[in-house]
């Protein structure tokens, strides 16, 4: 009984290899094999959207900590603002100005705390050039002070990697809900 057992077992195995022996055979197409070098690329380009989604988060963290000085830092010298009804901005210095006075004179008299929220976003890296569209809502407390959406927007990005990472070359904001009147 033990020998028929045994030469059952053996079948069974000699079968078995025969029903995967196709799946490890030449003739079957084979996958390039993945090289180092591609498996570093694929690592830099995940690498590189994790850094820009933080730049995202930093955008609308800088701004509710009403932190403008760390929010310039988050430009390119050259950088280029567009947003509401206004024309282009320029520069860190100037973009970062202009938010704080947009904050300072609360134009649609929103309540504190309020804060961003980014979702959605895609992003195509290209080496050290990369393009972004998300949206942002902005949060604010409602008079009996349950959080209530004062704006969605869409943003269009172009971001630059330099020397101190990835940092917005030119950020368009489109104002959905509500939105902002076409610009003169």
């Amino acid at each position: 009984m033990h020998i028929q057992s045994l030469k059952s077992t053996s079948f069974l195995v000699a079968f078995a290899m025969l029903m995967v022996a196709p799946l490890f055979s030449q003739t079957r197409p084979e996958r390039a094999p993945i090289r180092m070098t591609t498996v570093d690329a694929r690592i830099r380009g995940l690498e590189d959207r994790e850094e820009i989604r933080q730049l995202l988060i930093d955008y609308g963290r800088t701004l509710d900590r009403r932190d403008f000085k760390a929010f310039a830092k988050l430009f390119t010298d050259d950088a280029e603002y567009v947003g509401g009804a206004t024309s282009a901005i320029k520069g860190p210095a100037a973009i970062a100005k202009s938010l704080e006075d947009t904050f300072k004179k609360n134009p649609t008299g929103v309540r504190s705390p309020n804060f961003h929220l980014f979702a959605n976003d895609v992003i195509q890296v290209d080496g050290n050039l990369a393009t972004a569209a998300s949206k942002g809502i902005f949060v604010v407390p409602n008079s009996a002070n349950a959080p209530q959406i004062e704006m969605i927007a869409s943003y269009e990005d172009v971001l630059v990697r330099g020397d101190s990472g990835w940092k917005f070359k030119k950020r368009i904001v489109h104002a959905e809900i509500p939105s902002f009147p076409a610009r003169k």
